[in-house]
């Protein structure tokens, strides 16, 4: 009784036994993380995404270190994200940014200055980021440091601050050269702050100043210089305008004149044609006409001084005489009548 006893004993233990064995042996991988298996130490297989089996005791997965930035609260009540780096069983396949801590670098021209990075990367050969080197973070940490520290070494100071793509795509291409082997691929670069010394800081901002007074001053100059162009080309344009109006009035006005002088000069040529064919029986008509002259002569003569005569030419007698020949040709018609 006590040996069948002994043996369920035993068949319960061993069935526990091979329940946790088989417990211990499923791992379970999420998708975009992959683990890798040793045996004894030695590098056995990768596990993807799903239901995975392993040998509890003789496999175990290999750990690699790992950084991630977490929040927290500070003294003062603000949030900071601080790094921290821990082991893990799991290797993440998705893209991972690095906040890489600020550092000092000096510049061509002896400045010094503070660069803050950010590093976009993406594990593409697990086995490569697990073997074939240390601490995948820390390597890639101080890299990026010294390049960014040979590549701000070879600019002066506004090269620095103005050339932040091409600090960008050096940085790049140069991370992702180097870290090729590690089974690392750099996508992106980016550079958070450029830092120059306070002095500096404040030299450029007077510097700044003085710049934007100097642009106002000739956005100033010219719109004034612009303003008195219109203005002159304005009165241009209106000079030119009465220009052309007092022509057009002159040339209408002579046309005028003219025109009045043609239908002046026809009426007179009908008056003569008139005359002309009245006296055409007479044997004199030139007597007529000098006659009508100097009778014309004499009113004007008389006008405005209340019809008296001022003065009388010494023809006067032959105005008398005209005015006997021109009632001679009437036929001894008085004038007024």
């Amino acid at each position: 009784m006590e040996i069948n006893e002994l043996g369920m004993l035993f068949l319960a233990a061993f069935i526990v036994f091979i329940i946790v064995i088989i417990a211990k042996g499923i791992v379970i991988v999420k998708q975009a993380q992959v683990v890798i298996i040793e045996r004894f130490g030695k590098y056995l297989e990768t596990l993807t995404p799903g239901i995975n089996w392993i040998i509890p005791v003789m496999d175990k997965p290999h750990l690699m270190q790992w950084r991630e930035n977490r929040d927290y609260m500070d003294g003062t009540g603000r949030v900071r994200s601080v790094p921290v780096t821990e082991m893990r069983a799991v290797i993440d396949m998705r893209e991972t940014v690095y906040d890489l801590p600020r550092q000092s670098v000096i510049t061509k021209d002896n400045v010094s200055i503070e660069i803050n990075a950010l590093l976009y990367f993406q594990i593409t050969d697990p086995v490569n980021a697990a073997y074939k080197v240390e601490s995948l973070p820390t390597a890639i940490e101080k890299l990026t440091q010294t390049t960014l520290r040979n590549i701000t070494g070879e600019m002066d100071l506004d090269q620095t601050l103005t050339s932040r793509e091409i600090i960008k795509s050096k940085l790049q291409v140069i991370l992702d050269e180097a870290t090729n082997k590690w089974g690392v691929k750099v996508n992106r670069v980016e550079l958070q702050d450029i830092i120059p010394p306070a002095g500096i800081r404040e030299a450029m901002e007077k510097q700044m100043k003085a710049e934007r007074d100097r642009r106002a001053m000739v956005t100033e100059a010219e719109g004034t210089k612009t303003a008195q162009i219109l203005k002159a080309e304005a009165v241009r344009e209106s000079e030119i305008k009465k220009a052309e109006g007092m022509k057009q009035a002159a040339i209408l006005e002579a046309e005028g004149i003219s025109e009045a002088k043609i239908k002046v000069a026809q009426a007179e040529a009908e008056a003569v044609k008139i005359v002309a064919s009245t006296v055409a029986q007479s044997s004199n008509p030139a007597s007529y006409m000098i006659s009508l002259k100097y009778i014309e002569a004499l009113t004007k003569m008389t006008e405005g001084k209340d019809n008296k005569i001022i003065y009388m030419p010494y023809e006067a007698s032959n105005v008398l005489g005209a005015v006997a020949a021109i009632k001679d040709l009437t036929g001894g018609v008085p004038a007024n009548k």
